[in-house]
């Protein structure tokens, strides 16, 4: 790897004469590591085919021994697990330390959304998480995340931190994992090397601090910041961390870590702040912080959804045909949207419905389908739902070729099967929907999902199944 001499320089500032390990580190492959959907894992207990050494600070985060070719397993597509980098699942560790109560959590830069299944991980029961990007093909590509993911207290959306000042006092926590010069990503991203210059760090860490500036009024007094980079240079972590001291008036929170993690604690005390080196720990580059914003002297505008809606919502009068399509009915409620029936948790549908009013949302609370005509065609986010109630569908049980043809968004043949909607399940685990029709099946996975590769490996990925447990090492 041909690294910039600028960096070079920046490091050995830094490091002094960790920098020679730091760089060979660099040289090495990175680690592979997987995060378990601890929902689906309670439906679905299915374990690992060969020892897995578990992520220190994360309780569902595992190293694999090897890169699988994950594109070709189905358990992947079902959102059994995702693909993420050990040392951002630090935030899980965060977030168990410090919260304890149900809240209200933006991730703002959460593009692919790595960070926002770790929030849903480890956030208290009846929390409420907006995953928010402003880029619009990543912002896709996070509502696929989260819609696998399949928890029912979720919103999507997509818009500015600018944006997110029209909620003042909103979020008791929001995650900033703030877009950065990727130094920490180098051995994984040719690209970012290439793109690196002293020049893309100062712009990085202006546009960083707009943000944060951008942000700020979101946040209740009181509330947590967790402010995050994947980079190691102080312009884009401590100044900036510091400046949000200085300007909003942040304070600093510690988190308690394990020695034995090998973690690096800021070299500057005011800051605070945690750094995550490749030659000390497993895992790629990383930094966080923690800011809390002072409690208010007096009183201050909060966003109260009954008061800011712009027009009420349409909620089902008699949603008895829909709420028989998931589990515990009760807690939600069922609403309109256009042809689309969906299903708020009723615990925070007012605030959902005003995120809905105020925001561009491309997901919310469980898609449950849409009425054409006088059919109704479940939507895929309801079989990768936690809530999907099984026994509203036919279920059947696919070969592996079968599950990769029709993630490949090909036609399949069901042996024995009645005609109507059909839920095609691999290892018991929901892959989503088909309507057969007799000689075949019409497959109603999501086009901009499929599987584009023709290629089929010789052997399936053998990372989970049934049957008796693999005990992961600690």
């Amino acid at each position: 790897m041909n690294l910039p001499a600028d960096f070079i320089c920046s490091v050995r500032a830094q490091l002094g004469e960790e920098t020679e390990p730091f760089l060979a580190a660099l040289a090495q492959d990175a680690p592979v590591s997987i995060r378990l959907n601890p929902f689906k894992r309670q439906r679905s207990p299915l374990t690992f085919l060969h020892p897995a050494e578990r992520v220190p600070w994360s309780e569902q985060g595992y190293y694999l021994e090897e890169r699988p070719s994950f594109t070709f397993d189905p358990l992947f597509h079902a959102g059994y697990y995702y693909v993420q980098e050990a040392s951002s699942m630090f935030i899980e560790h965060v977030v168990r330390k410090l919260v304890s109560t149900p809240v209200t959590c933006l991730d703002l830069c959460a593009a692919p959304g790595g960070k926002s299944v770790g929030l849903l991980s480890a956030l208290p029961a009846g929390s409420l998480l907006v995953s928010n990007e402003v880029v619009r093909q990543r912002a896709n590509v996070l509502s696929e995340t989260l819609i696998k993911f399949g928890h029912p207290n979720t919103v999507v959306t997509q818009n500015s931190a600018k944006d997110f000042a029209a909620f003042p006092g909103l979020f008791d926590l929001i995650l900033v994992d703030a877009p950065c010069s990727g130094e920490g990503m180098f051995r994984k991203d040719e690209v970012a090397v290439q793109e690196w210059s002293p020049q893309n760090v100062k712009m990085c860490a202006a546009r960083q601090k707009d943000i944060l500036g951008d942000v700020w009024p979101a946040l209740r007094p009181g509330g947590l910041l967790v402010y995050s980079t994947c980079t190691y240079n102080g312009e884009e972590n401590e100044e900036n961390a510091r400046w949000t001291a200085s300007q909003l008036g942040a304070l600093f929170t510690r988190v308690a870590v394990d020695a034995d993690w090998n973690i690096t604690p800021s070299r500057d005390g005011e800051a605070g702040g945690y750094h995550f080196y490749p030659h000390k720990v497993k895992g790629e580059g990383l930094f966080v912080t923690v800011l809390q914003k002072p409690e208010a002297e007096q009183s201050e505008a909060y966003f109260h959804p009954k008061k800011n809606r712009k027009q009420p919502a349409v909620f089902i009068k008699n949603p008895a045909d829909y709420a028989a399509l998931i589990t515990n009915p009760e807690s939600f409620y069922l609403m309109e949207s256009g042809d689309h029936i969906m299903a708020l948790p009723k615990v925070h549908a007012e605030t959902i419905v005003a995120l809905m009013h105020h925001l561009k949302c491309l997901s919310a609370g469980i898609d449950l389908g849409e009425k054409k005509g006088k059919d109704f065609i479940p939507a895929h986010a309801l079989a990768m739902s936690i809530n999907l109630n099984r026994e509203a569908f036919r279920s059947y049980e696919v070969t592996y070729e079968q599950a990769i043809a029709y993630l490949r968004k090909e036609a399949i043949t069901l042996a024995g099967v009645p005609r109507g909607m059909v839920l095609l399940t691999w290892q018991k685990e929901p892959l989503g929907f088909v309507k057969n029709i007799g000689n075949r099946a019409n497959n109603l996975y999501p086009n901009e999902w499929r599987i584009r590769s023709g290629y089929l490996p010789d052997k399936k990925p053998e990372i989970l199944a049934p049957g008796q447990p693999v005990h992961p090492t600690e």
